[in-house]
């Protein structure tokens, strides 16, 4: 594929004359990155180059998570008993070579998706819980050029709200709104937001058994219009470059994913600037 094009060689700086490094060249790449832990620095040196062409973080930050799918393991009832409490099944420990293939990181999770209408035209009455298994990757953007400025990387059934306090707010960012879906809305996260410094635009969750106030329900609604725009990451990462995790264990698959972040950072900067320059 990269002979294929000249303008995909000569980003790789690539001549005609040279060879093209096979898949096992690419994978050795990769896995030596990820043990010598390169990715956040990676990720920051690209995103020093943004910021000194002009592309600050700007007018607040929109946070989501998204889940990655991961290979499915068959593990039996006590395997994965052993695996929640962080402890290596016995009858793992005397295989290395078994070991090597069982993804102890990973965690199975619902997602849940909206039903659709039936064919008589009715609605169900409750959404579809899919089981999956995998990883999660959670995101923070900036509003103003939706550039990924923060990341993390959890099992798929991490919380998304406590990732919040983890490191994935950017504080370089010029506005100090944030905006986020409900599973971020909780009193430990408004209170970390209040002492940091930041507002909360955190979408409201629907009181228990009652129905949504009027005017929680229009602010939510007005929120969503901002906060939407983080679903468009994740769409072009899907569609674009295919986010799913192949490897075993929490390190590689957070190489995979920093990756991605990285070369969507690449493909929305390229975007931006064919837009500024036919402006």
């Amino acid at each position: 594929l990269i002979n294929d094009r000249l303008s995909f060689m000569r980003f790789l700086g690539l001549g005609l004359s040279d060879r093209v490094p096979d898949a096992k060249t690419v994978w050795l790449c990769q896995k030596r990155l990820t043990q010598a832990g390169a990715i956040d620095g990676l990720f920051n040196r690209f995103d020093a180059t943004l910021r000194n062409a002009g592309y600050l973080p700007m007018s607040g930050q929109i946070l989501d998570a998204t889940l990655v799918a991961a290979p499915k393991q068959r593990n039996t009832n006590a395997e994965k008993a052993d695996l929640r409490e962080g402890r290596i099944p016995e009858d793992w420990q005397d295989k290395p070579a078994k070991l090597s293939h069982k993804d102890r990181h990973a965690r199975w999770t619902l997602k849940f998706t909206k039903a659709k209408r039936q064919d008589d035209g009715t609605m169900p009455s409750s959404d579809l819980a899919i089981p999956f298994f995998g990883y999660k990757s959670h995101v923070s953007i900036d509003r103003k050029y939706r550039f990924i400025r923060k990341w993390k990387t959890t099992h798929a059934a991490a919380s998304d709200g406590a990732r919040l306090r983890e490191g994935l707010l950017d504080k370089t960012n010029t506005a100090s709104s944030v905006w986020a879906d409900t599973a971020y809305r909780s009193k430990a996260n408004e209170d970390f937001m209040e002492k940091q410094g930041f507002v909360s635009k955190v979408h409201r969750k629907k009181p228990h058994l009652k129905p949504m106030p009027r005017h929680i329900q229009k602010s939510n609604a007005g929120k969503s219009i901002i906060r939407s725009r983080v679903e468009h990451v994740f769409a072009d990462q899907k569609s674009q470059t295919g986010l799913f995790v192949r490897t075993v264990g929490i390190s590689r698959a957070t190489m995979r994913i920093g990756l991605a972040n990285i070369v969507y950072n690449m493909r929305r900067f390229l975007f931006l600037e064919r837009l500024n320059a036919s402006a």
